[in-house]
């Protein structure tokens, strides 16, 4: 793992800017010949693209892959794979006033102290648009995952203060892939209500992982969920995670939490499929919390480079909530762990 890159045995490297010409993922420790779909992957970069989802930014990109390397007659060969996103509908003249400006809750002012530069232009290398060269690479190790018996699924299970009832997961068809199709309509309705009032709103995704194997992570410090974690909480607006009960957990007791067994196997899933950081074989089951999107169109204070105190609207084309868009990715990423430390443990194996 570094700077720009992920995995230990499954790796990849992203690379681009939000308003630069191009963003990309070059993926390399992928198995050779298996036939990848790329119908499949341009599926779920169409679930995070701008512009594809009716409750997000209305900045418009195709989000169309272009195959540079890695492939031949239509399965890998093994070699890195390079990927590319062209960047065709960029408004960089909408941060012009934002070239000297610290905007709150982004990472302007830290990105500034540590290298002393940043591209201003929709956040540059911090943008939620590097997530598409996640979803890429995630959607490749996804349909590995798929060969082996294993399904990754997420969706939102709460915007605010609004909560799923309901884990229907034949209800996602919806704009925030919710399984509660009543609660879907509260919290679209939350969330308008917070485009209209200049504002923005966070909230939960579940990701649920079937087929798993018992033995997937390691005993100490990259226990399974701990791996999770790390690549959860590098997608930028997550402040949460938690495994099965998760913070419920502390107010449960033992005898309430423990996952108790017979000859048929677990008898609840309070663990959320992992014991020891290990996977147990029963369902995974977590959940991330993001934050409200930065980028609101309300008046804020903030300084500029100098120190000076500055009022500040503003502009441009933001999500008032990530979290619609922000389901593949969690998905996207799950499925980069899971498929890491699956070939980590066929290599310990031998």
């Amino acid at each position: 793992m570094g700077h720009n890159s992920f995995g230990y045995e499954f790796t990849f490297t992203t690379f681009g800017e939000s308003h630069g010409k191009a963003i990309g993922v070059v993926i390399d420790g992928i198995q050779s010949g298996f036939p990848i779909d790329w119908g499949k992957v341009q599926e779920m970069l169409d679930r995070r693209r701008p512009g594809g989802n009716d409750l997000g930014t209305k900045r418009n990109e195709p989000d169309a892959i272009t195959v540079l390397s890695g492939m031949y007659q239509g399965k890998t060969t093994g070699m890195p794979i390079a990927l590319l996103i062209s960047n065709t509908d960029q408004h960089s003249s909408d941060y012009d006033e934002l070239s000297h400006l610290y905007r709150p809750g982004h990472a302007d002012f830290t990105y500034q102290q540590k290298w002393g530069i940043r591209d201003s232009r929709g956040g540059g290398r911090s943008s939620g648009r590097e997530t598409a060269a996640r979803v890429a690479a995630g959607a490749v190790a996804k349909q590995i995952l798929a060969s082996h018996g294993v399904s990754v699924k997420a969706g939102t299970v709460q915007i605010g203060t609004v909560k799923a009832e309901k884990r229907a997961w034949d209800e996602t068809d919806n704009s925030l892939t919710c399984p509660d199709r009543e609660a879907a309509k509260r919290m679209s309705d939350l969330i308008e209500q917070a485009r209209m009032g200049q504002d923005s709103v966070g909230g939960v995704i579940e990701c649920r992982v079937d087929g798993l194997p018992v033995g997937l992570g390691e005993p100490t410090f990259d226990k399974l969920q701990a791996l999770l974690a790390h690549a959860m909480f590098s997608i930028g607006a997550v402040k949460g995670f938690e495994v099965g009960e998760g913070f419920h957990a502390a107010e449960m007791r033992g005898s309430e939490h423990n996952d108790q067994m017979d000859g048929s196997g677990f008898l609840s899933n309070h663990a959320g499929g992992v014991l020891g950081g290990i996977s147990t074989g029963a369902e995974l089951v977590f959940r991330v919390a993001f934050k409200p999107t930065a980028s609101i169109s309300r008046g804020q204070k903030t300084i500029d480079e100098h120190g000076k105190e500055v009022d500040l609207v503003i502009k441009g084309r933001h999500d008032p909530s990530i979290v619609p868009r922000a389901v593949v990715v969690v998905e996207a990423m799950a499925s980069a762990v899971l498929l890491d430390a699956w070939y980590m443990d066929r290599a310990h194996r031998q």
